[in-house]
């Protein structure tokens, strides 16, 4: 019998989650991918440019400077690209959060604009990236369909997509609830918006594609080396890594949601947030019709986002979500997210899970990334959970940067990166919050769920 967790009794019926023979801890993506093998390189004394970060932001800043004839050294604490890169959903928007009001509000309107066309430009940039350097990693347009949680949510989507059609002619269109299952094949929620130029890929696939091209431009890549401390020496940096130390004329920080302290002023303005993912057993492929009719990934407005898709194969469902503030154990995860899936598709309740992971991303208190230079070491970090496509895109921009480039400047530069008073990056408050979220969520698809006739089987968050 395959091993269980999650097994509850009491009021409710017993909710048991099955784990398939075989089941990994580690990300689906990993299986059958074999990044490109690193040579057993000793640590130069000196470098042009170094990078902290393998993942998307440090491999695409190191594949800038690499070509343009610096010599390029990136090391990680772990192997490479073993953090979010490697982790992520695979699933790629336009990036930022915020509205163009809300950041007109605060920035003006014409920065606020430059902002929001940034992450149209990262989007158009990595399908680029993927064609010209022919990364074969599943990448597709596929689009992204965004499920109301309530009624007025609903209705609150279809009048912002006429805005972003009409100001940022982001194409969108409005899915009533009548139709929903042409697009997700669920009632659990109560219609959505499709966003027809959104896209998927491979992350694990993708991340090998972009390690190869950036050895094969003469760049050093070092694993299992964390850099220690980064402290200026004259005109330059000396890095204290674990092999050594290391002097480099400029340093490019590109760590994300582990970032830990090397940077104190980076770490106070992330706030690291565990995410998890799910991965179900092979499924019969008329049920992955039926659930994923159109292929698109999905996610919904829930203020605790869930975001799903089909296997880039269609033959699995792949499930992730914040069910607790920070990485949690399989034994935790596993069984919260198989509730929350098997509420959205009750086919799936007693299906069993092959793969469970987590991953940690990091958010910032302005909900935007950030890019730029603080006490000469240039930084990229804080995509707030959408960064498959900006990571790299302001990765490129950085390595642009480091060149003395004019093509590196972004909408992002230069912004205020604000933390918060005593904050030193550990967030304390994401328990409570997310709890509180989590609450209101449930209480509003509950009301909402009722209201429509609909049992509490059907009700999204009521795990």
């Amino acid at each position: 019998m395959a091993p269980r967790v999650g097994k509850r009794a009491g009021v409710r019926a017993a909710f048991v989650t099955r784990l398939a023979e075989g089941f990994k801890d580690t990300p689906y993506w990993w299986d059958g991918v074999e990044p490109p093998a690193l040579a057993a390189e000793g640590l130069p004394k000196t470098v042009d440019v170094a990078i902290v970060g393998s993942g998307y932001t440090g491999l695409t800043a190191a594949l800038q400077v690499a070509r343009a004839g610096r010599s390029t050294i990136v090391l990680d604490a772990e192997a490479a690209g073993w953090g979010c890169s490697t982790r992520n959903g695979g699933q790629i928007s336009t990036s930022v959060k915020p509205s163009l009001e809300a950041l007109a509000r605060q920035f003006g309107r014409a920065r606020a604009q430059a902002i929001l066309d940034e992450g149209k430009a990262a989007l158009d940039w990595i399908e680029a990236l993927v064609a010209e350097e022919q990364i074969d990693c599943d990448f597709k347009r596929n689009g992204r369909f965004h499920a109301a949680h309530t009624p007025a949510q609903y209705e609150s989507l279809a009048r912002e997509i006429a805005a972003l059609k009409d100001e940022q002619g982001i194409e969108a269109f409005a899915v009533p609830r009548a139709e929903q299952k042409s697009e997700l094949g669920t009632d659990s929620y109560f219609g959505g918006v499709v966003f027809p130029r959104h896209a998927a890929l491979h992350p694990a696939k993708y991340h090998a594609g972009l390690l190869a091209r950036v050895l094969a431009a003469g760049a050093q890549v070092l694993a299992h080396c964390p850099v220690l401390a980064i402290a200026r020496d004259g005109k330059g940096f000396r890095l204290e890594t674990a092999r050594g130390p290391v002097a480099a004329r400029d340093v490019v920080v590109a760590t994300n949601g582990y970032s830990g302290g090397i940077v104190p002023w980076l770490r106070r303005r992330l706030i690291p947030i565990g995410s998890s993912i799910i991965a179900t057993e092979p499924l019969d492929r008329a049920l992955i019709d039926r659930l994923f009719p159109t292929d698109r990934i999905a996610s919904d407005s829930c203020r605790v986002v869930y975001y799903y898709r089909a296997s880039p194969d269609r033959r699995r469902v792949l499930f992730g979500g914040r069910v607790t503030a920070r990485e949690a154990t399989p034994a935790i995860s596993a069984p919260r997210l198989h509730r929350e899936l098997s509420l959205r598709f009750p086919e799936l309740r007693d299906c069993r899970l092959s793969h469970c992971w987590a991953g940690t991303v990091a958010y910032t208190f302005d909900q935007l990334a950030h890019c730029g230079v603080h006490d000469g070491i240039h930084y990229a970090m804080g995509y707030c959970g959408s960064g498959v496509s900006m990571a790299s895109y302001l990765g490129m921009r950085l390595g642009l940067k480091v060149l003395g480039q004019a093509e590196g400047k972004t909408a992002f530069d230069d912004l205020t990166f604000p933390t918060r008073p005593f904050y030193r990056g550990t967030p304390w408050f994401l328990p409570a919050v997310v709890g509180w979220y989590r609450w209101l969520d449930h209480r509003e698809q509950h009301r909402a769920m009722a209201a429509a006739g609909v049992g509490g089987a059907g009700m999204v968050g009521a795990g």
